[in-house]
């Protein structure tokens, strides 16, 4: 054989072989290449967006936060200046009701101070009248008694 036609048979058969990569084999191969860049372009693409929402997210979550602890703060002043007024009240309410007490008090011993006396004055004109029954030994009427008494007390 001759070195030249098994050169160019050589030749021939790795252009049919090009020819067939480059028509059959080569579009797959290239079509997955660029169907995979695609994909991982997309999920760059994605994962971009994604750690954008997630600062976004993070922003909002603080703001948020940040607002609760507003209006968390303005319900324990506002419960805080409340429970003063209740406390405030309540004393209040309890002086006036101590006052009320003392002067309930008062008018009871004041009540107390006029029966004692009554009592008092009845004993001491009992006493005065036995006193006047023994020194005179006669008996006096206990309807004049009372009478009696009735204008000694009046005198006095």
């Amino acid at each position: 054989m001759n070195i030249n036609l098994t050169l160019i048979g050589q030749t021939i058969a790795f252009a049919i072989f090009v020819w067939f990569c480059v028509k059959y084999v080569w579009p797959p191969i290239t079509g997955a290449m660029s169907a995979r860049q695609k994909k991982i372009a997309d999920g760059l693409s994605a994962a971009d967006r994604a750690s954008l929402d997630l600062e976004l997210a993070q922003e909002k979550a603080s703001k948020e936060m940040q607002k609760a602890k507003e209006e968390s703060a303005a319900l324990i002043d506002q419960a805080n200046k409340r429970a003063a007024q209740i406390v405030e009240a309540s004393k209040d309410d309890a002086r006036k009701e101590g006052e009320k007490i003392i002067e309930q008090a008062r008018a009871e011993i004041q009540q107390e101070r006029v029966q004692a006396r009554d009592a008092l004055r009845a004993e001491v004109a009992a006493i005065a009248i036995a006193g006047a029954e023994k020194i005179l030994e006669t008996s006096v009427d206990a309807k004049a008694h009372s009478e009696m008494l009735d204008k000694l007390a009046a005198e006095l």
